[in-house]
């Protein structure tokens, strides 16, 4: 079996979360969701765990992070073109998320953009081909 990863969210209002996931291409798992928590399936082997401020403090004893003002983590997802980068990132906005809150990296080979949640968590969606990638990429500083 393959190894599976649960990216674990807090969010500030689990129907709005759950509303732009699913719009931007997640499936919600009926499973492993109730009114504290929802698993959005991004792929076989890829979940986010949506969890009420509530739910998220009783795997943590420590605070929730402010991801607004600093960094929590970054989370990278691959994608299959360019143009599925563009696909998706397209759907953000409207979904009531913020696109490109940081400048797309497009190096030839590798190309990426960058879009926020409705709590503000950062994700990156990276397509690379990895036949035309340099031996050693000079790739610019952000």
């Amino acid at each position: 079996m393959s190894t599976l990863i649960f990216v674990n969210l807090p969010v500030s209002d689990l129907d709005r979360a759950v509303a732009f996931y699913e719009a931007i291409g997640g499936r919600k798992n009926p499973q492993f969701s109730d009114d504290t928590a929802a698993c959005i399936v991004v792929s076989e082997t890829i979940h986010v765990m949506l969890l009420t401020h509530a739910k998220f403090m009783q795997f943590s004893p420590r605070p929730i992070a402010d991801v607004r003002s600093a960094v929590q983590a970054l989370f990278c997802l691959s994608a299959d073109s360019r143009e599925a980068v563009d696909a998706l990132v397209g759907k953000v906005d409207a979904a009531g998320g913020k696109a490109d809150p940081t400048p797309a990296d497009d190096y030839g080979f590798m190309y990426g953009r960058s879009y926020e949640d409705p709590d503000g968590h950062l994700w990156q969606v990276m397509w690379m081909d990895v036949a035309a990638m340099p031996a050693k990429p000079e790739m610019a500083s952000a």
